[in-house]
């Protein structure tokens, strides 16, 4: 097994209490706003599938479906997918997931998120190094994402405080 090519891992450092970064995770629909996923009255419950129609533009004819593993307050949250399973005439029910694990942790002046998105070893070869480039790639625009879904977000709570 190779590391380098089993795993992709992203960190940043984000300018949000660590109780808002995990609302933007945890909370499905917020997650979904962010994320790309319609997920309106969904809610990530450890040990349910939670499914939302992709809403990234390009994506649209996709199903976002994964199993939920762990929740833990503010801490970790995981779930396993099937990466860039986007041919909808593919059936990859039958390929083994990878995990995606976010770990929240406090800084001076923030949270630091790390994504990890591990077990590409065991996709299928024909598919493994695109998919491996294409979740790369899609992490370091979803950072992005949260951050700016923070940063918008913080502005609106202070606007209505008055």
């Amino acid at each position: 097994m190779n590391p380098a090519s089993d795993r992709i891992e992203r960190k940043i450092l984000l300018k949000a209490p660590r109780s808002q970064v995990w609302r933007a995770l945890a909370n499905a629909e917020a997650f979904g706003q962010w994320f790309g996923v319609a997920l309106e009255g969904k809610r990530f419950v450890a040990g349910e599938w939670t499914q939302g129609q992709v809403t990234y533009p390009g994506y649209e004819h996709l199903l976002w479906n994964v199993l939920v593993e762990r929740v833990e307050p503010e801490r970790v949250f995981s779930f396993r997918w099937h990466p860039y399973a986007v041919e909808p005439d593919v059936d990859y029910t039958q390929e083994p997931t990878t995990l995606v694990l976010f770990e929240l942790q406090d800084m001076d002046n923030g949270t630091l998120l790390k994504v990890t998105e591990s077990g590409f070893d065991h996709v299928p070869q024909y598919r493994r190094l695109k998919a491996f480039r294409m979740d790369s790639r899609g992490w370091d625009e979803q950072m992005s994402n949260i951050e700016q879904f923070l940063t918008t977000t913080a502005k609106t709570h202070v606007h209505q405080g008055g």
